[in-house]
């Protein structure tokens, strides 16, 4: 296994530890036994938790990434004739897969952002994972033709972000069943008429 193959699946063990047990359970020790790897691999590189913390931040940032890689490969990238419902549609798709498949994905991330706000050493991890995913937002709403892209981009992750929490770790998360795309798809068709408004 290559070096950053390696350094990959801890950080995917890491990530799923999160999700799993929250931050009190990510320990080097425990990262180790996920990843199925010898007493020692992980902090041989990653030294510090804060280091495996930040490990974390970047590689949840190219999944995330990937995934909209995948979601432009099945539906084209954007261009000048973009159809503002199938992007709706195809978003809607990408969020149905962020509350299923990708669940657990986004319960480690909410959990690492939290850490984060208490440590202003991670901040900086943070701040760059999330870089990434604003910008193939605002590349997106450009095509579609957002005057302000950024600020559009700001607000879309904002709201996803706010979508994805209230359904995973909201109040009522536990007594809802997670929506399918066809409901996903009303509500992205709102949050894209509210960012494109002049």
């Amino acid at each position: 296994m290559s070096l950053p193959e390696r350094r990959d699946l801890i950080s995917d063990a890491a990530i799923s530890t999160v999700a799993s047990a929250g931050l009190r359970g990510l320990t080097h020790r425990a990262v180790d036994t996920a990843a199925g790897l010898p007493a020692g691999s992980t902090s041989y590189y990653f030294r510090t938790r804060s280091a495996l913390i930040g490990a974390c931040y970047l590689r949840l940032a190219e999944l995330t990434v990937a995934d909209v890689d995948r979601w432009e490969a099945e539906h084209g990238d954007p261009g000048p004739d973009l159809d503002r419902d199938a992007v709706a549609e195809a978003l809607a798709a990408l969020l149905h897969h962020w509350l299923t498949v990708g669940r657990n994905r986004q319960l480690a991330r909410f959990e690492l952002s939290l850490e984060a706000t208490r440590r202003p050493e991670l901040r900086a991890d943070l701040e760059a994972a999330g870089l990434a995913a604003r910008s193939r937002a605002a590349g997106l709403l450009a095509a579609l033709g957002a005057p302000r892209p950024a600020e559009a981009a700001d607000l879309l992750v904002a709201w996803t972000d706010g979508l994805l929490y209230d359904r995973l770790a909201g109040a009522p998360a536990a007594g809802r069943a997670v929506p399918d795309v066809a409901e996903l798809a009303p509500v992205v068709r709102r949050m894209l008429a509210a960012v494109l408004s002049p």
